[in-house]
């Protein structure tokens, strides 16, 4: 079961006081940004935080679990009626991340 379209939009919303938070559809999932960086996934419905020290801090108790099969455990988001709490964790985590790698020029086929 894929995520669907309102759900994803929602958590955006509910996250925008971070910064600009975005989403990208990859393999019928959502890939989750903050002003350009990486902050995790939305599979199914639910929302997977990668594990950065802000994140294991605020939630110690959140469950980690890999968002699809084969992926590394995440740390999944469950309240996100609270957008005060989701700014300031969504905010430091970003400090956290790195920015993605630019991607290599495609060279021209001959």
């Amino acid at each position: 079961m894929a995520s669907s379209a309102e759900y994803v939009q929602f958590v955006c919303e509910q996250m925008r006081g971070a910064g600009e938070v975005t989403c990208r559809k990859m393999f019928g999932d959502y890939c989750l940004y903050c002003n350009g960086k990486v902050l995790g996934l939305v599979c199914d419905d639910v929302v997977y935080l990668k594990p950065t020290p802000t994140v294991q801090q605020r939630l110690p108790d959140a469950p980690r679990l890999p968002p699809y099969q084969g992926a590394r455990p995440q740390v999944v988001l469950e309240e996100l009626e609270d957008t005060d709490f989701l700014t300031q964790l969504i905010g430091d985590m970003w400090t956290e991340l790195p920015f993605p790698k630019p991607k290599k020029a495609k060279r021209d086929a001959k």
